[in-house]
């Protein structure tokens, strides 16, 4: 009942006014710092490591921000997921090197964990002809599963595929010419995972990036999602011509040297909620 009327309460937000919206945001940012210690302490964990060139005082600073465009991104699923298309083309701006999109070359989307992440999903589906496909996280909770899922598929010509699915329908699609949008730069634990560094912190991070491009015969294309005062800007990047290489570890490396320049563009608009560095290498002491 509480997610129903949580997801009632997300559809009636749609019309309003982004103003008002993004300071509805703001208000839920500064709540859900003060009332989830856990989730703050997790945060302020993940920029001592990432930035220890940094002052405490600028890295405290920080961690309120990286709230505040959490909370923002998440209530503006509202309008993007509820809202008329048209105020959602208008708010969406795609930019950038549009080109590499076109045609049907097989194409790898590197799209990290910025907060804004569905506005880029939802940008390449609402304003390409061209088919998209991504691999979706099964939700534990029914009815916000199945409101993500829909949210995902609003728009465009797009393929869900779960993990259980498998690579192999992914591959064909992806040698079809259907671009493959992956989020790589989470811990899904070590199993799955080698160790490399992130801001020079060993990190698990899955080598499905290189995989895919490898299998795929792709070319990587990355797509970063900013928060602006009027929408957001999507931008597609120039495809990376030196990736994949014939060396797993060295491409998953170079992933999170260059992910570290998009971060260092907009830090508080990054994903550091997430326990980035929970799975730890041998002998590793837990740093949460």
């Amino acid at each position: 009942m509480l997610s129903r009327a949580g997801l009632l309460l997300m559809r009636l937000m749609a019309p309003l006014p982004l103003p008002v919206l993004r300071a509805l945001g703001w208000a839920l940012g500064w709540l859900l710092y003060a009332v989830v210690p856990a989730r703050r302490h997790v945060v302020r964990v993940n920029l001592d490591l990432c930035f220890p060139q940094w002052t405490a005082d600028q890295r405290r600073a920080l961690v309120p921000r990286v709230f505040i465009a959490f909370a923002q991104a998440w209530l503006d699923r509202s309008w993007l997921w509820h809202g008329d298309p048209q105020r959602v083309r208008e708010r969406v701006r795609l930019t950038g090197a549009l080109s590499e999109l076109g045609g049907r070359e097989p194409t790898v989307v590197f799209w990290p964990h910025f907060v804004g992440m569905d506005a880029g999903w939802t940008a390449l589906t609402l304003q390409s002809d061209r088919p998209f496909m991504t691999i979706y996280t099964h939700q534990s909770n029914r009815v916000v599963d199945a409101w993500i899922r829909q949210g995902r598929e609003r728009f465009g010509n797009v393929r869900l595929f779960r993990r259980v699915d498998g690579v192999k329908p992914v591959i064909s699609a992806l040698r079809e010419g259907v671009p493959l949008c992956l989020l790589p730069d989470m811990n899904f634990g070590a199993d799955e995972s080698i160790f490399v560094p992130f801001y020079g912190v060993p990190a698990a991070t899955v080598p499905s990036l290189s995989r895919f491009a490898r299998l795929g015969r792709a070319k990587v294309v990355p797509l970063l999602t900013r928060i602006t005062p009027t929408g957001y800007d999507v931008q597609v990047l120039p495809a990376w011509h030196d990736f994949p290489s014939d060396d797993l570890e060295a491409d998953t490396a170079l992933m999170n040297e260059r992910l570290q320049d998009y971060i260092d563009g907009m830090p508080e608009q990054y994903y550091w909620v997430h326990k980035r560095f929970k799975s730890r290498p041998a002998g590793a002491k837990p740093v949460y």
